[in-house]
């Protein structure tokens, strides 16, 4: 489900980057190749039509915005320390078995007399 919001992120952004290189701007830029044929999208131009995308687009563009944070941070939530495995070194050197204790019920050897 993230792969596909992802991919569908990035074509909004792409989608909305060229409608809003399409709209006449004060110096004109790119809105001149819009065309002239005013009867396409209604009596007032293609600006209107330009402006509603932009914000149809805009809108969606947030939206799923915070629909991939939301479902990354669900999906993401643990932390990198929780999937480490812990690797004993096998550069040192084992420790010798321990010696077993004498069983209870046998009695202790005799004590050695000292000098």
């Amino acid at each position: 489900m993230i792969k596909i919001l992802f991919i569908l992120q990035i074509v909004l952004a792409i989608v909305l980057t060229i409608v809003i290189l399409l709209q006449k701007s004060s110096s004109i830029g790119l809105g001149a190749y819009s065309g002239s044929n005013e009867s396409l999208f209604g009596a007032k131009g293609p600006q209107g039509f330009l402006a509603r995308l932009t914000f149809i687009l805009a809108t969606a563009f947030v939206l799923n915005t915070i629909l991939l944070g939301y479902m990354y941070n669900k999906e993401y939530n643990k932390s990198v320390i929780d999937k480490v495995l812990v690797e004993q070194k096998s550069d040192l050197p084992a420790l010798p078995a321990p010696v077993p204790a004498p069983p209870s019920d046998v009695p202790a050897p005799p004590a050695t007399p000292s000098k």
